[in-house]
């Protein structure tokens, strides 16, 4: 049995998110019937982080384990052929040693969030970004984000549904500038509660329409209560950008 890990491109528009589910179509149910195909084994797909519905990846990492004689390469080209037309690629693939795990060796997740800050629909980047017509005010946004790095009682920008034993989070960064007419989010931490990205950038987003003013994020976050929530924005803009291993930092 050899352990290959996988790093997964995916516009996540037409899937229920990562995680395979009974009610509709996702990534890990494509990548796993496409490994089937090419090996002939059932085959589970193990991911750093678990996407919801209409979120999207620029390299997350995964791995599967494959009784079949097969090299990285082809391994990796076949499954390409096999995922055609789903809008998922396999980006990269390597043999890794069995204790090596894509979630439970994952020391780091990094998240970006794209607004377009635009009036004009979108065509090009529809589903792909949130479209947010007012003028935002980048600079104010950010400051109001350094109120939420570092360890706190996330509650208020957790999803009822949540299923993490516990609200605390250690927050590393989350920094947002302007990029041309984005608003791009950057956040990065060991992990996130789920609907933690969205909700944050949601608060952010009222603070740069003059909606909010800057320490009314603060005072949310103090509120540890999810109606203290001011928006939870869409799934469109979310993209998981790195997973990162002890390895990375050698």
């Amino acid at each position: 049995m050899t352990r290959f890990a996988l790093t997964v491109e995916f516009d996540g528009t037409p899937f229920m998110g990562l995680q395979r589910q009974p009610h509709g179509p996702s990534v890990q149910q494509a990548v796993e019937d496409a490994a089937k195909r090419v090996t002939g084994e059932e085959i589970t797909l193990y991911s750093a982080g678990r996407t919801d519905t209409g979120v999207h990846a620029l390299a997350m990492r995964s791995h599967m384990d494959v009784a079949k004689d097969i090299d990285a390469f082809r391994l990796m080209e076949a499954l390409n052929a096999h995922l055609r037309p789903d809008p998922i690629a396999v980006t990269a693939c390597e043999v890794v040693s069995d204790e090596w795990h894509a979630r439970f060796s994952c020391i780091g997740r990094r998240y970006l969030y794209r607004i377009a800050n635009r009036r004009a629909p979108l065509t090009l980047e529809r589903n792909r970004a949130w479209q947010v017509p007012q003028e935002l005010d980048h600079a104010a946004m950010h400051r109001a984000a350094q109120a939420l790095v570092g360890q706190h009682d996330f509650t208020t920008f957790r999803s009822v549904q949540c299923q993490a034993a516990s609200p605390e989070k250690t927050l590393d960064l989350l920094d947002v500038e302007r990029v041309g007419e984005e608003i791009h989010i950057h956040a990065a931490a060991r992990s996130f509660l789920h609907h933690q990205v969205r909700s944050m950038v949601g608060c952010l987003a009222l603070v740069g329409m003059g909606r909010w003013c800057e320490e009314q994020v603060a005072q949310a976050l103090e509120a540890r209560d999810r109606q203290a929530l001011g928006l939870n924005a869409p799934p469109d803009g979310l993209y998981f950008v790195a997973a990162v291993y002890p390895e990375d930092a050698t």
